[in-house]
């Protein structure tokens, strides 16, 4: 049986995994620490990691796992820009949970677009301290409202739908459009433009980096809603922050922040939240913020934890690797596979 050096573990991991590591072959060793080149040793005696979205991956830990003989890294997650592709290959396979429940992020962020528009968080405040008036709660239809989604992978395609059932007129910008989906593709000036509400669902690349910046939120309507369920560094977050000052911006669901590594996952509810641009987003009235908690249903942890033990046991067997991801996927597009074994 082969042992996984699993990082950033809490008890909510521990449910699913121990349920099925048996059955893939695997034991175990939870670390509460995140992997990073201060904590890589921990790994010296497995076979395997187990990394998540805030652990760091990069050149010092690929050569530090590689020289105790690691030979895997298996994220549980679907993202992984927090991976040194170029320093891995050759070294280190990387593998992944490509899709584990599009419903679950896709319904986050339209709970985060109703919860906004008719002020639920504010009216839940309000009612538990015996106040019943509606000052300050109005909102809008969804209805008739034209709604911007930046990405049409599964997640985009299924939020998407989610907003064609509120009645609602649906643009989007995909650099690669889903063919036959019956999707309305605009560029992305375009979409700013006409967009009453955007949703963010793309993965973060050097080309997707603060997508939405200063620049894009001048081309937005007044009053504009933003919703991030994907990567926080898809939008600017001083840009956005100085938007929302000025009410160019209406309101904001953030389930993800550029600078939440250090914090996303972890209670600091004793503590003084150092970071002056998120401490400001939790404070104004139309900004909700939730900690990276899309992905956080039975049924995408349950995926999760399958997928990822499948992709260690496909691993330590010899098989190939359906989700494996390297340097040539990165560096020349999205790889097909054709090769049916590993990337190197």
């Amino acid at each position: 049986m082969k042992t996984i050096a699993f990082f950033d573990a809490k008890p909510y991991d521990r449910i699913w995994f121990d349920e099925y590591s048996e059955e893939y072959g695997v034991s175990i060793r939870y670390f509460e620490n995140r992997l990073n080149p201060d904590t890589a040793f921990m790994a010296r005696d497995c076979d395997g990691v187990c990394a998540f979205v805030n652990d760091i991956v990069d050149e010092a830990v690929i050569n530090s796992l590689y020289g105790n003989k690691v030979g895997v890294v298996a994220l549980r997650s679907a993202g992984y820009n927090n991976v040194d592709f170029k320093a891995a290959y050759g070294k280190v396979h990387i593998v992944r949970v490509p899709a584990y429940s599009p419903y679950a992020v896709a319904e986050h962020a339209a709970a985060l677009l109703l919860a906004l528009n008719r002020k639920i968080h504010r009216a839940y405040n309000r009612t538990r301290d015996g106040n019943f008036s509606l000052n300050g709660l109005m909102g809008f239809d969804l209805h008739g409202k034209t709604a911007g989604v930046i990405g049409t992978g599964k997640i985009g395609r299924v939020f998407i739908d989610i907003c064609r059932g509120f009645g609602m007129k649906v643009i989007a910008y995909d650099p690669r459009p889903a063919k036959d989906s019956g999707i309305e593709y605009v560029e992305l000036p375009e979409l700013y433009r006409q967009s009453d509400i955007i949703s963010l669902h793309c993965p973060l690349t050097k080309d997707t980096r603060h997508i939405i910046n200063s620049e894009a939120l001048s081309l937005m309507r007044d009053g504009v809603f933003l919703i991030n369920t994907s990567r926080g560094a898809l939008i600017d977050s001083k840009a956005l922050l100085d938007a929302i000052k000025v009410k160019k911006v209406g309101g904001a669901g953030l389930d993800v922040y550029e600078e939440e590594a250090e914090l996303f996952f972890e209670d600091y509810s004793n503590t003084v939240i150092q970071d002056d641009v998120l401490a400001r987003f939790v404070s104004l009235p139309n900004v909700i913020v939730t900690s990276h908690q899309g992905f956080f249903t039975e049924e995408a942890m349950q995926n999760i934890a399958r997928t990822t033990l499948y992709n260690l046991r496909a691993f330590f067997q010899g098989d190939a690797l359906d989700n494996e991801i390297c340097y040539r996927c990165q560096k020349f597009g999205a790889c097909d596979k054709s090769h049916k074994t590993r990337c190197f």
